[in-house]
């Protein structure tokens, strides 16, 4: 069985992280699969492949604000690295025939780039599912943005399932972003979706911090792929120069090289280790005593899971997400939240010490009250029962 994953990847590397689990989920339960992942992400390979997946890189976009992006390299006009990119993938349903078509968040691409890919791939016979993280954004700035497009019904349309990498009772995208009924039956609410267990199966996935020289406690701050976090890096940095506990730091990296540089000498001045990338970091949230990170979902779900206490700075522009998941995981007890725009070496210093004293295995009880884990798990026994449906068709040479 042939499965295509398409990801846009405009801005960090959560797409890429849960295209990667599920792959990895789905070739573990049928080795026999292979699985092709359309990604603009860099660092897609430097994550590790489980095996039977393959990467097909595409040329890089950097998002700018909502719906607007540009080459992250290359030094052409908008309109022809959207026309590449097309097909390039156009080109690869063609020739590959996947099974299954699972798109990531953009149904359709960034600015209709996968449009007549995925249209080519139901013809042939292939099916198609969208998979969207747990909250896409503020409902009334989805609404808003969707309305000209009728984007509900073009889902309903052209996706067989839907998946909902997250909880309902968290957050519910069918009434808040208005799907027609029809789209309730197709859907599938599959928890969230973790790296977790998985060193064996992806070859260079295994690299993670080494915590052994550090007396304790440690504190880890991160920001994803760490191209807006210089602030809450910098003020993590003069927060653990006087603090009781030991800081270290990852940046991600798609850091800015000028904000890497101040970063790297600011944290060497004061004793803060610091690493630019760790394939497998969320093998080591479990090993500090507190975390400190923006709102991402791969970062805070993988948090969440394994019972570290975590002070959240989301991200408040350009998509409200952030602000979203981490005042809902607030409510559940799971996080602390503070304004990056209104936070200072005392604010974060106090959060800390305030998260530090609750017991992990108290934040890990209540979190599987509330939450399940196994998203990728699930995402992939759907992506197999579907693929039976297919014809014999998107495979026939």
């Amino acid at each position: 069985m042939r499965f295509l994953f398409y990801s846009h990847d405009g801005l960090g590397l959560g797409h890429t992280r849960r295209h990667l689990a599920i792959a990895g989920a789905l070739t573990r339960r049928a080795p026999e699969s292979s699985v092709l992942l359309a990604s603009g992400a860099d660092d897609a390979l430097r994550m590790g492949l489980p095996p039977g997946v393959e990467i097909l890189k595409l040329p890089g976009l950097r998002k700018v604000s909502n719906d607007s992006y540009f080459p992250r390299r290359l030094r052409i006009p908008g309109p022809e690295i959207r026309a590449m990119r097309s097909a390039l993938l156009l080109t690869t349903v063609k020739s590959y025939r996947p099974h299954v078509v699972l798109v990531d968040k953009h149904p359709f691409g960034v600015n209709g780039e996968f449009r007549d890919a995925l249209s080519t791939a139901k013809e042939s016979g292939s099916r198609a599912v969208l998979g969207l993280r747990d909250i896409l954004d503020e409902p009334a700035t989805v609404l808003r943005e969707w309305a000209p497009h009728g984007l509900q019904a073009e889902i309903s349309e052209n996706f067989d399932l839907m998946f909902v990498y997250g909880e309902q009772s968290i957050f519910d995208p069918l009434s808040e972003y208005e799907f027609p009924g029809c789209m309730a039956e197709r859907t599938r609410f599959c928890g969230y979706v973790v790296n977790q267990d998985e060193q064996e199966s992806r070859p260079g996935f295994g690299n993670r911090l080494d915590l052994s020289e550090w007396p304790r406690p440690v504190v880890l701050a991160t920001t994803g792929g760490g191209e807006d976090g210089f602030g809450l890096l910098e003020t993590f940095i003069h927060t653990a120069a006087q603090a009781p506990w030991q800081g270290m730091v990852v940046t991600g990296p798609m850091t800015p090289a000028h904000q890497l540089r101040a970063l790297r000498k600011l944290a060497e001045s004061n004793n803060v280790p610091l690493e630019m990338f760790v394939s497998n970091l969320s093998a080591s949230f479990a090993d500090v005593d507190a975390l400190v990170c923006m709102g991402g979902y791969n970062t805070l779900a993988e948090a969440v899971s394994q019972g570290v206490p975590i002070v959240c700075a989301p991200r408040m522009s350009p998509r409200a997400e952030q602000v979203i998941r981490a005042r809902a995981l607030e409510r559940l007890g799971l996080v602390r939240i503070l304004n990056s725009d209104a936070m200072d070496v005392a604010t974060l210093g106090e959060a800390i010490g305030s998260v530090m004293e609750t017991p992990g295995r108290e934040l890990l009880a209540r979190a599987r009250a509330h939450l399940s884990f196994d998203g990728a798990a699930q995402a992939a026994g759907h992506l197999l029962a579907l693929a039976t449906q297919a014809p014999a068709l998107a495979v026939a040479s």
